[in-house]
């Protein structure tokens, strides 16, 4: 069995809103093994991202633990917390975020540790990720706003994993992006945990969410149900939406 590279102890993270906290994660205890796709759903509010942010170290909690390869990271502090992030922790958010006065390259480049950046074996690693999203030689060059919002997205999942995270967060990756586009991004990602890639993702799209191996349903702040799946592709398509569809119907979504 894999090792456990995630794990909260009584996770909790309240907010003060108006003078009244608001309670949104709740004495949560989880665990993510290495290798593991894991997917994060659930009705708007009910702690889905604010859980992610915990996990990567993208914001604090408010009690509990969060252990990460058994390291304890809720109580680092925020420069500790950014050096953590850049060696083990890949994003990818609903917005991209690349710099439009970047080319693709060197957006992809601007991801890696500043110490390698000017590596000749590190740029050919990321051209070649990014021949393997579907991107060409002539795509390389040029700029953010020459891209199609597929094209985008495949560029920031490259930029993700250019420093070879432990695990790859995803926040809503396909939320911005029509049909086709959001297939092709799905394929880039589901081709990345066939190679290992631990990866833990936010969403409330059933295509997306039958791409992971769990999916995790929250409800006022705690997991309610977990469901487990085959990864993608080994098993028959149709039976894999009937159960995961049944799943979230009897959690309610």
């Amino acid at each position: 069995m894999a090792s456990i590279i995630l794990k909260t102890e009584k996770l909790c993270k309240s907010f003060s809103n108006g003078g009244v906290q608001q309670h949104v994660i709740k004495n949560l205890d989880l665990e993510i093994r290495e290798g593991d796709f894991t997917v994060i759903m659930g009705a708007s509010g009910s702690g889905k991202s604010t859980l992610l942010y915990a996990l990567s170290g993208m914001d604090k909690p408010s009690m509990g633990k969060v252990l990460f390869s058994d390291t304890e990271i809720q109580d680092y502090s925020n420069d500790e917390l950014a050096i953590f992030r850049r060696k083990n922790c890949g994003f990818v958010f609903q917005s991209i975020y690349l710099l439009e006065n970047q080319t693709v390259l060197d957006n992809v480049l601007t991801g890696a540790l500043i110490a390698q950046k000017n590596s000749p074996a590190l740029v050919n690693k990321a051209k070649e990720l990014l021949k393997k999203t579907g991107l060409n030689e002539e795509d390389f060059q040029k700029y953010p706003n020459q891209l199609s919002g597929g094209e985008a997205q495949r560029v920031g999942i490259v930029r993700a994993v250019i420093n070879d995270p432990k695990v790859l967060f995803a926040d809503e990756p396909t939320g911005q992006l029509n049909s086709a586009s959001g297939v092709e991004v799905l394929n880039v990602i589901t081709e990345l945990h066939k190679k290992g890639q631990s990866i833990v993702l936010v969403t409330h799209d059933l295509k997306t969410a039958l791409r992971g191996t769990r999916v995790l349903y929250l409800r006022d702040g705690g997991i309610v149900g977990d469901h487990v799946m085959a990864p993608y592709g080994q098993d028959d398509e149709k039976e894999r939406r009937n159960k995961l569809t049944a799943f979230l119907e009897e959690m309610g979504w």
